[in-house]
């Protein structure tokens, strides 16, 4: 009789040390072979070795598999001052074009990591035809009032006389252009919701697309395809902010479903401008591990990752980053500076301290092998976003997940470093002691 291996053996006889080099990340670039979209997750948003990780396995996957597009969770038009840049469009440098990130957390795309990126990416696409040059987008719908200037300045350009009609229609937002304001109060019944107007301005954009596509060229192509999504976020972010406030509306849900719609059409576009299509997306675990493996699951919620599994089957791969202890880059609430923060070790019954307990350090482990069957029991697993609250470690920042069902693979770290802002404050690299609770 065979005995069942533990996980604890599952992990030692699955895992492959990471030695620093370029054969890293072989055995990932091997599985990503004949798939269209590889989500690269992050057990935080603050961690500088997930950023760096992810920049060095997405330049071999543009190199060696023809992906040609880069999908972040950043809302769309901060990005888009990112991929006019990468294009080699406009007079920023590598800095300037990420000072759209102005709303909190401007630390998770201003940070020393993605200004190298990026850099790259523009001397890369130099040597590119510009149907080939990889593109830089984000997948995110927070940009409610931005996304609507953007609709009505791309129409006043080509059709003025329906960017009055926008402006009209976009008018039920203006009432204070602070969007949790406009929800809280279309939710209320303190003023009639926008819903119908921002949905009628989409479809009027989509069926003027012939029209405003006659001259075609990439330039056209590019700008329609921007102005539509702007439209698709107004839409959605209308949707999600009046939610906040209504009943059995999950927001969630709505942000995920919204990121799934924005990958299928970003590849779509992708491949009608003359590319490959083939997408890599940096998002939190939270977003990219399959949900239906998650606590979450329970409470009816689902993600990105889950979505785009279910639809694009075993074209889709799922890796998870995770770390045991170290430090980040967090606030200790919304719209506070950012800290340079310690991470506290894991949780004795989590996955994060099962692989430490193995003493490989630093490691790849595949989980498509029937060997990783010991690693469906479900655990605790950790997430910290752009706030953390080691007081509260537990109830804040810890989930019930079965990783094996909720990754493809997985990188895991010991100990990691704080990502640096490019802006960090006076005190960020002389953290005060940290204090034990």
């Amino acid at each position: 009789m065979t005995t069942p291996m533990t996980p604890f053996l599952a992990v030692r006889a699955l895992a492959r040390r990471l030695d620093g080099n370029a054969g890293d990340y072989d055995e990932l670039l091997e599985m990503a072979a004949n798939r269209h979209f590889v989500l690269l997750g992050e057990a935080t948003h603050g961690t500088r070795e997930f950023y760096r990780m992810r920049a060095q396995i997405t330049g071999r996957l543009i190199a060696e598999h023809g992906f040609d597009t880069v999908a972040v969770e950043a809302d769309w038009p901060d990005a888009l001052r990112v991929n006019r840049y990468v294009q080699g469009d406009g007079d920023d440098d590598a800095e300037s074009a990420l000072d759209d990130f102005e709303r909190f957390p401007q630390w998770m795309w201003r940070n020393r990591e993605v200004l190298d990126f990026v850099g790259r990416l523009r001397a890369d696409n130099a040597t590119r035809e510009p149907q080939h040059r990889v593109g830089f987008y984000g997948l995110d719908m927070y940009s409610l009032y931005r996304s609507a200037d953007a609709v009505i300045r791309y129409l006043q350009q080509i059709d003025p006389d329906q960017a009055q009609i926008a402006c009209e229609r976009y008018a039920a937002l203006d009432h204070v252009r602070e969007p949790q304001v406009y929800g809280y109060q279309a939710a209320a019944g303190e003023r009639p919701p926008a819903r119908d107007a921002v949905v009628a301005q989409l479809l009027q954009l989509q069926r003027d697309a012939p029209t405003y596509l006659e001259h075609d060229g990439l330039a056209a192509i590019d700008a329609q395809f921007v102005a539509e999504r702007n439209a698709t976020v107004v839409v959605n972010a209308e949707s999600y902010y009046r939610g906040m406030f209504g009943r059995r509306v999950n927001t969630w849900n709505l942000r995920d479903a919204h990121m799934h719609d924005t990958l299928l059409a970003l590849a779509d576009y992708r491949i009608r401008r003359g590319g490959t299509g083939k997408v890599v997306v940096w998002a939190h675990n939270s977003h990219l591990g399959d949900a239906r493996a998650t606590e979450s699951h329970l409470r009816g919620e689902w993600n990105l990752g889950q979505l785009i599994r279910q639809q694009q089957v075993d074209k889709a791969l799922l890796v998870g980053f995770t770390t045991y202890t170290g430090r980040v880059s967090a606030a200790s609430e919304w719209d506070a500076e950012v800290e340079h923060k310690w991470v506290r070790p894991a949780l004795h019954d989590s996955y994060e301290c099962l692989f430490r307990s193995t003493g490989l350090d630093r490691f790849f482990l595949r989980l498509d092998d029937p060997a990783a069957e010991a690693l469906r029991e479900p655990m605790l697993e950790r997430a910290i976003g752009v706030i953390y609250l080691p007081q509260s470690e537990r109830a804040s920042h810890y989930f019930v997940a079965s990783i094996a069902q909720q990754f493809d693979a997985v990188f895991h770290l010991d100990e990691t470093t704080a990502l640096e802002p490019l802006d960090a404050p006076r005190r960020w690299h002389y953290p005060e002691a940290d204090q034990a609770a």
